[in-house]
């Protein structure tokens, strides 16, 4: 299937998830209001909070009362940052990036989810040096786009690589240009599956054992299950 195949099938699963995705997006939204105000003209972190709540079709309403709890005009809620490092089965590195009022109680379930499915959590630092922190955006391939024009486009509006994948065009930036190369494409008109700041993979571990291949598929997916898990990222290489 590939890595990039892989995002786009875990996109579609979560469409099934809406409520939990719109839960999810809020506490992002709000904490980079919290942090950089609610204004997104000087906000790079709110507006791209936002665009990632757009790509899931959430409501205005509910981004606007996100917006509105991090400047305080409607409470607070005091949600902190974190990082999770861990393996997963035949030592897949996994990161786990969460957004928790409570991080003993999510600490508790991230350990819990990665003990059950043959894994286990770690110290920081034992497994995000094996990957870059890049933008990433990903657009589904389809015959109105032609992949030469993409190319040069994303290029000249800033982007340091682009990859011509199976089912879908991925491009890359540093963290800087992110906003500028995803803000000059959808001004082209080009619809994106996912854009993304994430920790993208230097090589990738495959799992030739089905009990590991299910076993990692249910981490991951008690991971995302989790209201205050944000992303999961990791080096698994999925075949088929």
């Amino acid at each position: 299937m590939g890595r990039i195949g892989t995002i786009i099938n875990r996109k579609s699963k979560q469409d099934a998830k809406k409520a939990k995705i719109y839960t999810k997006l809020a506490r992002l939204i709000t904490v980079a209001a919290r942090e950089g105000g609610g204004d997104i003209e000087y906000n790079a972190n709110l507006k791209n909070a936002i665009d990632k709540a757009k790509l899931q079709n959430m409501p205005n309403d509910n981004i606007d009362r996100a917006i509105k709890k991090g400047t305080g005009e409607l409470g607070s809620d005091e949600y902190e940052e974190f990082i999770y490092e861990g393996y997963g089965p035949n030592g897949v590195a996994v990161i786990v990036e969460v957004l928790t009022d409570n991080r003993n109680r999510t600490a508790g379930e991230v350990r819990h989810a990665f003990d059950k499915n043959g894994g286990n959590l770690g110290s920081p630092g034992c497994v995000s040096f094996m990957f870059d922190r890049k933008g990433q955006i990903i657009i589904e391939k389809n015959e109105d786009i032609d992949e030469e024009t993409l190319m040069m486009e994303a290029l000249e509006a800033g982007a340091e690589d682009f990859v011509s994948e199976e089912d879908a065009f991925e491009i890359i930036t540093t963290i800087e240009e992110f906003s500028n190369v995803k803000d000059g494409l959808e001004k082209e008109g080009y619809k994106f599956v996912d854009a993304n700041i994430a920790y993208l993979p230097q090589t990738l571990t495959a799992l030739e054992n089905e009990d590991d291949v299910e076993k990692m598929n249910k981490l991951i997916d008690m991971l995302e299950d989790n209201d205050d898990v944000q992303e999961v990222h990791s080096n698994w290489e999925i075949n088929g």
